[in-house]
């Protein structure tokens, strides 16, 4: 019997090994949509090569979805193991399933800071110069699972404006990702759109980083173009998550790449990330709660 049991164990260890070894055959990465899909995938390339190397998988493979609920779908179902998510997409997953993934790390802005912004941009040649301006207009929301451009903002704007999001506004609706939303704006199709940015740096610049920041360096914003009408508090930046399931060791190597990118390769971290930061800092699920708690009360898992 002695013997039976120990072939059975080591029977066991062998199948765990050999599941182990299946897990790290392919990394599967989730990218949120936000912009259009040929840019994100080009932007995210960089990461092929040297995440086969750093983690010793036979595979990456990029997952671009149209919008931000195709990602966390993903990720909840265990389909993709890495996604840099926004804090609202986080928190939908932790609300319906908290220990599908693990928040690992976050951005460091230049400055230090580990938030960002909503802000609301409007055509220069509206002629609008306040929030005040916009009652009765349409606003433009870039995604129901968008910190920025939606939970934020429907948690904050009552207050600069007196009144529910609904009732100052004579109608809302959503562009379609960050990208296109300010693209609408300008269109006219809304009157003003709710995007993201670091709000340091230059204006004319798009910011240091966000969807302003990459549009203006692809060419396809002129922020003269643009005016600013309002900015959120302090949001945290959206966390890189993992999927729990993973093995410890694949954790431990993908999270000691992604705090070395930055020094070694600059180029990508900065393509991936979308704009100027300083590196990454680590974060768990705590530093998440606030938004959380807001997207429990107002929007619900």
């Amino acid at each position: 019997m002695l013997k039976n049991a120990l072939l059975s164990a080591v029977a066991l260890f062998a199948l765990v090994g050999h599941v182990q070894a299946e897990e790290l055959k392919e990394f599967r990465v989730g990218i949120i949509g936000g912009e259009n899909e040929a840019d994100r995938l080009r932007n995210y390339q960089c990461l092929g090569d040297h995440l086969k190397t750093a983690l010793n998988v036979e595979k990456v493979s990029f997952f671009p979805a149209a919008d931000y609920d195709g990602v966390i779908q993903g990720l909840l179902g265990g389909t993709l193991d890495y996604a840099e998510l926004g804090a609202s997409g986080y928190a939908k997953i932790f609300l319906a399933k908290a220990d599908a993934v693990e928040p690992i790390l976050t951005t460091e802005q230049s400055d230090g800071s580990t938030g960002y912004y909503s802000i609301m941009v409007a055509r220069k040649d509206k002629g609008y110069t306040s929030v005040a301006d916009l009652k009765g207009k349409k606003l433009g929301f870039a995604d129901p699972d968008s910190t920025s451009g939606y939970l934020i903002p429907s948690v904050t704007l009552p207050e600069t404006i007196g009144m529910p999001v609904k009732e100052f506004f004579a109608e809302t609706g959503f562009g379609g990702g960050h990208e296109n939303l300010v693209l609408e704006v300008l269109k006219g199709t809304f009157d003003a759109g709710t995007t993201f940015g670091s709000g340091i740096g230059e204006f004319k610049d798009g910011y240091t980083s966000g969807n302003l920041h990459k549009m203006v360096e692809k060419g396809v914003l002129d922020m003269n173009d643009l005016v600013e009408l309002w900015r959120s508090p302090l949001i945290p930046n959206g966390p890189i998550v993992v999927r729990t399931s993973m093995n410890d060791d694949m954790k431990a190597k993908f999270k000691q790449f992604m705090l070395d990118l930055p020094k070694t390769d600059a180029a990508c971290f900065a393509g991936v990330m979308g704009g100027d930061f300083k590196g990454f800092v680590e974060v768990n699920s705590d530093f998440y709660k606030p938004i959380i708690d807001a997207r429990k009360s107002t929007i619900g898992g």
